[in-house]
Formats: C-alpha cells, sequence, structure tokens
C-alpha cells in the first residue's frame, strides 16, 4: 500500500479524532477500518468527505489509534486493560495489541509476566498452550480453560474421570482424553466449547463393528485435520486410534503389536516430514521404554522402533521423555538427571548416544520430583527438570539459558504456544506464564 495523505476524521463518543489512510491500513483488512478501503488500498470515497461517529470509549481509541501510528502500546493508569482488550475485540485490533505486548517468541530471551493460581485442590495433571497466548489447565476430573488476557471460561467437569491429556482443535475447541471409569463404561474423548465447556461430541472406538468403552490416553494432531490418540480398552482395542477432528468419525486404528506397547503411551508426537507418528510408552506408566513410528499407510509393521527390554538398566539410563527432531532425523530423549541421549532414524537399531548438558542432580533430588519433560519450539530445545527449565541451542544443542521462579515447588508440566510458555507447578497449584519481550521500536 503507498503512502497516502487522505485525511479520515472520527467522532469517539463525542471526541473528534483526525488521522490518515496509512495509519488506518496498518489496522488490517479484517479490522474495522478495513472496510474504508477497496481493494487496492485505497479509500472509499466518502471515508474522506464524511465525519465518521462511533459510539465507543474515546479514551481507548486515543490508546487503539497512537498503536497504529506507532507499533508502541501506551496505556494511562486510568484506563483498566480490561476496557481496552474489549475495546480491541470491537475494532479487530487485538493481534495488534498481543504483539505490543509481547514479542516473537525466543527461549532466550523468555521473561517471566506473571504466575496465576489455580482453583482446584490437588495437582495438577497438564497444562496446555493455545493457540491465541491462552492455555487449559488439568486437575484431576477438572480442566480450567483461561483466554490470553487469563480470564476464566467455565470450568469443564468430566464428573470424575480423570483427565489424561488435552489439546487445542483452535481458539475455540478442545480435546480432552479420559479414563474410563469400571462399571460405568464412559471414559474416552470429547470435543469441548471452549467458551461455555458445553460437550459437543465424543470420539467413539469401535471394533468388530461394536462401539467399545476405552480409555484415551496421549493426544497429538496432524495438519490434515486427523486425532490420534493412545487407547486401552477391555477387549483387543489397545493401540493409537485415528479420527476426523472436525467430524468426529473414527477413520483408523492401529493395533498394539504382541510384546510392544501402544495402547498405554504417554507421548505422541505428528512428523509433518514424514507424515508419520511417534509413539512413546514410558516409566513409570511402564516397568521399560517403547518408542517407535508408525505410518498408518502401512500397518503391518513399525516404520522404526526401540526398546530397553533386555537391557540392563540405571536411573542414570532410564528414559523419562522423548520427542521426534525431523530437521536432525533423530529422537532426543532425557533421563531423570536431564541429560540428553540422541537415536538416528536412520538406524534401524542401537542404543541413545548420551550427553551430559547439565549438570547431575544425582543425590540433590527434591522430596517430591517431577519426571523431566521435552519440548521443541521452532529450532530450540527444552527440558524442565525440579523447579526450572532449560533452553538448549545449535547443532550440538548447547545449554544457553535457565527459566526458573522460586514460587511453586517442581515444575509437573510445560507447554510453549501462542508466543507464550507456560510451566505447571506441582507443589502449590500454580502456573507461570513467561513471554518474550516485544523488540524496540527503531
Amino acid at each position: 500500500m503507498g503512502i497516502q495523505k487522505d485525511k479520515v476524521k472520527f467522532n469517539v463518543g463525542g471526541r473528534i479524532f483526525e488521522t490518515t489512510a496509512t495509519t488506518l491500513g496498518n489496522a488490517g483488512r479484517n479490522s474495522v477500518f478495513g472496510a474504508m478501503f477497496d481493494d487496492e488500498w485505497n479509500l472509499n470515497s466518502d471515508a474522506t468527505t464524511n465525519e465518521h461517529f462511533i459510539d465507543r470509549n474515546s479514551d481507548c481509541f486515543s490508546v487503539l489509534l497512537d498503536l497504529l501510528r506507532t507499533g508502541e502500546l501506551y496505556l494511562p493508569q486510568n484506563i483498566p486493560e480490561k476496557l481496552l482488550y474489549r475495546e480491541a475485540l470491537f475494532y479487530g485490533l487485538l493481534d495488534h495489541v498481543r504483539s505490543a505486548k509481547w514479542g516473537p517468541f525466543d527461549g532466550n530471551r523468555l521473561l517471566p509476566a506473571r504466575s496465576v493460581t489455580g482453583r482446584a485442590p490437588g495437582d495438577g495433571t497438564a497444562i496446555r498452550a493455545g493457540p491465541d497466548g491462552g492455555c487449559c489447565v488439568a486437575h484431576g476430573s477438572m480442566v480450567h480453560v483461561y483466554d490470553w488476557m487469563m480470564e476464566e471460561h467455565p470450568p469443564i467437569n468430566l464428573d470424575y474421570q480423570r483427565v489424561n491429556d488435552a489439546g487445542w482443535v483452535d481458539s475455540e475447541s478442545i480435546v480432552l482424553s479420559a479414563c474410563e471409569r469400571l462399571g460405568k463404561g464412559d471414559g474416552g474423548m470429547g470435543l469441548f466449547s471452549v467458551s461455555t465447556g458445553d460437550l459437543r461430541y465424543k470420539f467413539h472406538v469401535k471394533h468388530e463393528n461394536q462401539v467399545k468403552s476405552y480409555t484415551a490416553g496421549a493426544l497429538s494432531f496432524s495438519s490434515d485435520y486427523k486425532l490420534f490418540s493412545s487407547c486401552k480398552g477391555r477387549s483387543n482395542e489397545y493401540g493409537i486410534g485415528v479420527w476426523d477432528q472436525v467430524t468426529g468419525k473414527q477413520i483408523d486404528f492401529f493395533y498394539e503389536p504382541p510384546g510392544w506397547s501402544l495402547g498405554e503411551a504417554d507421548k505422541l508426537q505428528w512428523l509433518h516430514g514424514t507424515n508419520c507418528l511417534l509413539v512413546a510408552s514410558l516409566f513409570p506408566r511402564k516397568d521399560n521404554c517403547y518408542i517407535s513410528l508408525l505410518d498408518f499407510r502401512d500397518k503391518s509393521n513399525m516404520v522404526w522402533s526401540w526398546s530397553d527390554v533386555g537391557a540392563p538398566i540405571t536411573d542414570e539410563r532410564r528414559v523419562r521423555d522423548a520427542i521426534a527432531m525431523e530437521e536432525t532425523s533423530s529422537i532426543c530423549v532425557v533421563n531423570e538427571y536431564e541429560d540428553l541421549g540422541f537415536m538416528d532414524l536412520r538406524r534401524s537399531s542401537g542404543t541413545p548416544r548420551w550427553c551430559s548438558r547439565s549438570r547431575l542432580m544425582k543425590g540433590k533430588m527434591p522430596d517430591e520430583p517431577c519426571y523431566p519433560k521435552l519440548a521443541l519450539h521452532e529450532g530450540q530445545l527444552f527440558s524442565s527438570m525440579n523447579d526450572c527449565i532449560s533452553v538448549f541451542c545449535g547443532p550440538d544443542w548447547v545449554l544457553t539459558s535457565r527459566l526458573r521462579r522460586s514460587y511453586g515447588g517442581s515444575i509437573c508440566d510445560f507447554s510453549i504456544g501462542g508466543d507464550r510458555l507456560f510451566a505447571l507447578h506441582s507443589e502449590e497449584n500454580v502456573f507461570d506464564i513467561w513471554e518474550t519481550s516485544p523488540p524496540p521500536i527503531i
């Protein structure tokens, strides 16, 4: 869009504002102001000849107009944040406000933004970042959902069915997996509304054309709208189920091979480049660790697999979490002391190549330790250990940063999304929010 000098006049709640087409164009096509331009980003004829009356808060309009002019957000003390967010939502400028409050995600530049104390008793099960900067936290059979302003939506109550995992379909929908209750059936998975907590539909498992009750575990999503979940039933429904996340219909099932573990998987990860699914069943859920890659186009064999069955196992070499790294054709694993191990996916067998990337914590473990978790985001590797999260970068995965808060105890889970990192603590029912400061305006 070329620079235009056309002036536009607004009357907002009785207060007059004048601005230019260039400033309004910064709001984007999907904003309220986008309708004032034609397809070539030229102002419509009536945009410059008429005064546009808007019956909204003039103080907030002034802040948002200044944001469009400068790219910086300055909020006077007399304007509540919630009021500004409400007005930004009306004008279609929430993304602009978010971008001004925190910048693009960078693990080495993360700063603690705030901590949120949960309302549910007991330890948290999982925390999952939403696509727009919000999150959800599972505690037993309850799931608490927060928007990007950390305003809580109505909680989701699964009536004493323990939640095993959660996954965001989009900013309005969330999938929950839960345990089957003996004698009650139930369990499985459901799609819920984020804003109301209402169940939209359930994901059923069929075996020999009969609907079966089952326990759903780890979740993963593919880019072509498929939903994957580990499944454990009473008959032969052990394996990985696949559903259409739009319709809720089951479309495939990978049955668990004899002597292997799929139905009790702790982690699933869809690999977009190879169209395969990483499945990891780990200690202590299982006595041994089983990691495999599945290709649903050929269910006769697993593409790649590794297990520690039959190998001498010590705490220093017992795998606690695993994550696939497509760019290097490898799988990263972590042990109880945050040592990283790597396995080459181009080799059909072998053992992890262990590397001590941080100080060993042997003999210094807290009274209630939490097992390490791994995450990979935009070329950076993250590993939680006790009350901190380590950041590793570069081809050799060098330790570059540590994220630590002094409150809440050990970190039992963390998640990255919406340009934020969320860390859930086990002892004080609290989670932290980490953000990257926005880049300076030059």
